[in-house]
């Protein structure tokens, strides 16, 4: 999600998917790290016997003010973005076992539309595994769904955007319909200086049904899924520093609804469409297992 203070992102493949339902079991996946002659040194597996943190929704109400806290205010975050993030349950709240976050065409200070932010920071922080949300998104030109990942605690570089790193799970833009992004940015590669990594996939139930967005983030690789069908995978060089791999420290989890913006307003934004919403079933990070050979 882009955002040069902190916040921000963008981008083969073609394939329709079918919704799953909360109980549905996830494929493991695995990764390996090689040296220079290709000899196997460490191989990374998921645990998927438990979740490490979950939000089900299976409460009401506000957001659990124990997982989630809130980016507020109407600034702009970096992208020209249109909407005034607020605290409300209006824009954000949970029932019959779904998170709904809501951007709503309302004047609140300069803004005209309000929206919601949740993050999980120093509430529900990850370092490697699965990350795993499944949605429904909104629709309709000017709407810029998100759900990404950044830093816990700033360590590189001039510790602000890019040099710490951000992982895209989840982008949509309404005037590109059904077509889901997963980037990762860092200082070397970034979409301001074009060298952004990333990818895309088309999800043409995206905002009718409920899709898996994941991503299993590894020592060695990040890769990136919907529905268990990975479109995406941004490997660790060995010869990496931090400028191309600053993925090495713990992250937490945003969801959000921008209104407009750099990349979500680029044809315009439709007043009629509002209020749109994206509703979560559920958030889960699960651990992983390391083992030599």
């Amino acid at each position: 999600m882009r955002n040069l203070s902190l916040a921000y992102p963008l981008l083969l493949a073609g394939f329709l998917f079918c919704s799953c339902s909360k109980d549905d079991s996830v494929k493991k996946d695995e990764a390996e790290e090689t040296d220079e002659t290709g000899t196997t040194k460490k191989v990374y597996s998921l645990d998927m016997s438990k979740t490490v943190w979950a939000d089900e929704f299976d409460y009401e109400g506000s957001p659990d003010p124990a997982k989630w806290s809130y980016d507020t205010g109407g600034n702009g975050w970096g992208n020209n973005e249109l909407q005034n993030y607020t605290n409300t349950v209006k824009n954000a709240s949970v029932k019959n076992g779904l998170l709904t976050i809501t951007a709503i065409k309302e004047i609140l200070g300069s803004n005209q539309y309000t929206s919601a932010r949740l993050v999980s920071k120093s509430k529900g922080d990850i370092l490697y595994g699965r990350i795993e949300v499944k949605a429904k998104l909104p629709s309709g030109t000017g709407t810029w769904p998100a759900i990404w990942m950044l830093p816990t605690f700033a360590s590189y570089g001039n510790l602000s955007w890019p040099d710490n790193g951000e992982i895209d799970i989840m982008e949509h833009v309404g005037f590109d319909q059904g077509v889901v992004h997963a980037n990762i940015h860092t200082k070397a590669f970034n979409h301001s200086i074009g060298t952004n990594k990333g990818d895309h996939i088309n999800v043409a139930n995206a905002s009718q049904d409920f899709n898996v967005y994941a991503c299993n983030w590894y020592p060695d690789s990040i890769s990136f899924e919907v529905n268990g069908k990975r479109y995406f995978k941004f490997e660790n060089n060995t010869s990496y520093n931090w400028t191309q791999w600053p993925f090495d420290r713990k992250f937490h989890i945003l969801l959000n609804i921008a209104v407009g913006g750099n990349w979500g307003g680029q044809k315009g934004v439709d007043p009629a469409v509002f209020p749109q919403k994206m509703e979560v079933d559920y958030v889960r990070f699960y651990g992983i297992k390391e083992e030599n050979k």
